[in-house]
């Protein structure tokens, strides 16, 4: 795999055929040019259909044999989704796909014409001639269990969205019909005691004709027997007595609640079964259970981790993955001008997220990363603030899975700290 740009442009020689293909849903435009830039043959457009897919390959054949060239590298914009199926169509047929930065395209479309019109046709060839360039990334695409643990993690973010939407439309139903049950009753609404009273539909005038007896019974029934007793359950009348909740369209209000139970069940349900799904898979990646030992680092963590990067050995170093990530630093300067230093963030944000939100929690958790954490923004020489010292242990914990992942050894406290900061092994309790 080529890794920089020099690399990227030995890879591109007399015989390559670089095409450009500007993806959209249902049409993709194509266009080729040699290894000078010159434009080869006529722009075509294909179908997104196995049709048009196979026209293009067929396309392809006949611009290698007119032109006498040896292979194809097929660059394109990782637009949503849409590439995902063309790429595998072409890798399935041994032709390379390289991935080009929107971005990139957006900023050099003017360099041909001098003019800032967009279409499709003209992107498909700007992208031909930045692949010719050297102007490209080769995609990270997950195959066999990293596929299916990308797909399970999609899953799971979406399940976990879908739940967060249910939750605050219960929380929108008791703040009308009976805002008094939290945290007068119950300091949480999806608490077992809690959960049993809203799943029996029951509105606050149902409650306010019970007796104590009758609440402790269903909790009983239900396998709730400490906790709550006797004296919540007449608590719990008293207030449903005194309720300033909604009085009007009950019928529809409990059918409502019943719903939205019905389906805060269902998509807990779907999401247990998922996380145990996905913890099986973690089971046939290589350092995924040295990984899962590291203290304060959960499955969420690890298993979203290697989703983003999927199979370590493709990378030979951990600023590859940092680079991937966008936590790679950049600065502004010209001249006497020192500009500040700040992450690029080109790169997947939802790695980089799950990375500054695992560290926020080591940071309160695990003993190493408090200890580095603190001195970060202590040390005399370049202190950091706050946020820059989580950042720095953004790269630290990549270096952490990295090696762990690699390697497949046990995470080690001491070697944790790493070299610069040996010194500080005695603070730490392990």
């Amino acid at each position: 795999m080529a890794r920089n740009v020099n690399a990227k442009i030995q890879r591109i020689t007399e015989g390559t055929l670089i095409v450009g293909v500007d993806v959209a849903k249902h049409i993709h435009v194509a266009r080729c040019v040699d290894w000078r830039g010159i434009e080869l043959g006529k722009p075509l457009t294909f179908e997104n259909t196995r049709t048009g897919l196979e026209g293009l390959v067929q396309w392809l054949k006949g611009l290698k044999h007119s032109y006498a060239k040896e292979d194809v590298l097929v660059g394109m914009e990782p637009t949503g989704h849409y590439w995902m199926a063309l790429a595998q169509f072409l890798r399935n047929r041994g032709i390379s796909v390289v991935h080009v930065n929107p971005s990139h395209v957006k900023k050099s479309k003017e360099f041909d014409d001098n003019s800032p019109t967009k279409n499709d046709v003209k992107d498909a060839l700007t992208i031909a001639r930045l692949v010719k360039d050297g102007r490209y990334q080769e995609p990270i695409v997950p195959v066999g269990v990293y596929a299916e643990l990308r797909s399970g993690m999609n899953q799971r973010e979406r399940l976990n969205e879908d739940l967060i939407r249910v939750q605050h439309r219960i929380q929108n139903w008791l703040d009308r019909y009976f805002p008094e049950f939290v945290p007068t009753v119950f300091k949480q609404w999806d608490g077992k005691a809690a959960l049993a009273i809203l799943r029996q539909g029951w509105l606050p005038v149902d409650i306010a004709q019970m007796n104590p007896e009758q609440i402790v019974e269903m909790w009983k029934e239900v396998g709730i027997r400490r906790g709550v007793g006797l004296k919540a359950a007449k608590r719990l009348v008293d207030i449903a007595q005194a309720s300033i909740g909604l009085t009007e369209g009950l019928g529809m209000a409990r059918q409502e609640l019943q719903i939205l139970m019905s389906q805060y069940d269902l998509l807990q349900q779907q999401l247990n079964q998922l996380e145990a799904q996905i913890e099986q898979l973690l089971t046939h990646i290589p350092g995924a259970a040295q990984m899962l030992r590291i203290p304060g680092l959960g499955l969420s963590t690890v298993a979203g981790f290697l989703a983003e990067v999927g199979d370590l050995s493709r990378f030979t170093s951990w600023h590859q993955i940092r680079k991937l990530a966008g936590l790679n630093l950049r600065e502004n300067s010209s001249g006497k001008h020192k500009g500040q230093t700040r992450i690029s963030k080109r790169g997947r944000a939802r790695l980089r997220a799950l990375l500054y939100r695992a560290v926020f929690y080591l940071v309160a958790i695990n003993p190493e990363f408090k200890l580095l954490h603190h001195h970060f923004k202590t040390r005399v020489d370049n202190a950091l603030k706050p946020k820059q010292s989580l950042i720095a242990l953004c790269g630290k914990l990549i270096r952490i899975l990295f090696t762990l992942g690699t390697r497949q050894v046990e995470y080690d406290p001491i070697r944790a700290l790493g070299p610069a900061y040996r010194q500080l092994a005695d603070q730490v309790t392990v």
